[in-house]
């Protein structure tokens, strides 16, 4: 007898259907997986075996033909073990199948029956939705996850006796609900505060405009002067997620297997440091079958490099296309697809090899450890700032600095103002996104402003990505300071941010 169930499968961030077929007919015992599946796939047939006579159930003697499709689609990991093994029941009329082709099935199966949590369940509740099914049922540890996306009914399920027993309407379930605005109101800001950091008050308000416009961010200076720190307490003057955003960050983090069954939303900005021995891949994503790099977790979030110099070149290079697009995309022998990587970055790095400014690198080694970092990845950096040393005295003066919650004040003031901005444009979120075509409309320069502008492009020797970046910068600080239009004081800020390439690429 054939039956069939409704199944999903990931392909980069997004899901898609997929029809189980099962065929229970006579023949010599055998268990035969087809529609190209992988390896975890083609082992469902054992678990599935043992599951079924584990749960109290008969496992079909003779052939049982196992079908996934559309068969020209590579189907991978054990989410397909639940529908596979409900699909068998009913196929050996041990289970009706009415109920079961109206819902989507994932989850892999222990060996016992118990129903295990998988990857990427809120992107295939999201595709569910946009199918119009009228229910989806999911491992325990899944459900909250599935249960953010409204308009579809949740089933959590702890085994395939429970699954069959509901299917066939001998018990049932309550749907899981969640609301996800009252989960994003849970989160509370982290330990880390700007109150701890002493002195360097030009750093912090370079990271306050960087914040405010969504700016990526490079500080230069030696060991010890509070580069690490700076950066780690970034988060704490960001804006909250929105809704969208955090759906968004949470479909990431679940196709990567990063989120846990008590915390299945992401309720904050990721703020993803990395080490710089990370290859290119490791960064933008890939392996054999691509999945989410570290550009794509930092999504809405940020992205630290600490020793900006030391990572790989070919590593560095690779983040040229998100840092312009906020995604990327990866081309492999399984496929080519495109993730979202709109990330604010945030990079550290030393004067010299030594460390020092003044320490004992020649010229030439420090220009060669200059020269690591490319003209054009700088450009896409807007922000460069200097962090010198802390003076000891300021290191034992009493009192506290400015908080992060004033500096976050400050900065959602100059963000409501973008959104207002911008409303209705998908694309553009903050100043730091603007096209050149929305720089005309919305950086609009004065004479005087732009004389001054033109100047330093002469003297500096600027390419036209700094100039549009030096236009973002000073339409940030002008949002800062509550003004509409950007003046001479906004450019001759911005213009600081930018000399720094100079001083040490030049």
């Amino acid at each position: 007898m054939l039956a069939k169930a409704f199944s999903a499968a990931v392909w980069g961030v997004e899901a898609y259907p997929v029809e189980v077929e099962v065929n229970c007919t006579y023949g010599l015992p055998k268990v035969v997986v087809v529609g190209l599946p992988d390896t975890a796939v083609k082992e469902s047939g054992d678990r599935v075996k043992t599951a079924v006579e584990n749960s109290g159930f008969k496992f079909p003697y003779g052939r049982t033909t196992i079908n996934l499709a559309p068969a020209d689609v590579k189907k991978e990991g054990p989410s397909f073990d639940l529908p596979i093994a409900l699909c068998l029941l009913a196929a050996s009329e041990q289970l009706n199948s009415v109920r079961m082709e109206k819902c989507w099935i994932v989850g892999e199966l222990a060996l016992s029956g118990e129903v295990r949590p998988v990857k990427g369940v809120l992107a295939i509740a999201l595709a569910a939705k946009k199918k119009k099914k009228q229910a989806i049922l999911v491992p325990s540890a899944n459900a909250k996850e599935a249960a953010i996306v409204q308009g579809i009914a949740v089933y959590a399920i702890d085994n395939l006796r429970q699954a069959a027993d509901f299917l066939e309407k001998k018990i049932e379930l309550k749907p899981v609900t969640v609301d996800p605005a009252s989960v994003l109101d849970e989160h509370e800001g982290g330990d880390l505060d700007f109150s701890e950091v002493k002195g360097q008050e030009h750093v912090k308000r370079a990271v306050e405009v960087a914040v405010a416009g969504g700016h990526n961010i490079l500080m230069i200076g030696p060991p010890g002067s509070g580069k690490s720190m700076l950066a780690k307490r970034i988060p704490s003057i960001f804006p909250p997620l929105t809704l969208d955003e955090a759906l968004e960050t949470t479909k990431i983090h679940s196709v990567a297997g990063l989120l846990l069954a008590q915390d299945a939303f992401v309720r904050s900005r990721p703020f993803r440091a990395i080490h710089h021995t990370i290859s290119d891949v490791g960064l933008i994503g890939g392996t054999a079958n691509p999945s989410p790099g570290e550009v794509s977790l930092a999504h809405n979030g940020v992205l630290f490099l600490d020793e900006l110099p030391e990572f790989k070149r070919n590593a560095l290079e690779v983040l040229r296309q998100p840092l312009e697009d906020g995604q990327v995309t990866i081309s492999r022998a399984a496929g080519t697809m495109t993730f979202p990587a709109q990330f604010m970055l945030v990079a550290a790095m030393n004067p010299t090899p030594t460390g020092a400014k003044n320490g004992r690198s020649t010229a030439v080694e420090t220009q060669r450890y200059l020269n690591k970092i490319s003209g054009p990845l700088l450009d896409r950096i807007d922000i460069h700032v200097e962090v010198p040393a802390v003076k000891h005295e300021t290191l034992l003066k009493h009192g506290a600095g400015e908080p992060s919650s004033s500096i976050r004040e400050r900065v959602l003031k100059a963000r409501t103002a973008q959104n207002d901005r911008f409303a209705g444009k998908r694309k553009t979120r903050c100043n730091a996104q603007m096209s050149s075509k929305e720089l005309k409309v919305y950086a609009a320069l004065d004479a005087d402003s732009e004389s001054l502008l033109r100047m330093a492009l002469a003297e500096l020797q600027l390419s036209a990505r700094a100039y549009d970046r030096i236009l973002k910068v000073s339409r940030t600080i002008a949002d800062l300071a509550g003004r509409e239009h950007i003046n001479s004081e906004d450019i001759s800020e911005a213009i600081q941010y930018r000399t720094l390439d100079r001083q040490l690429w030049g």
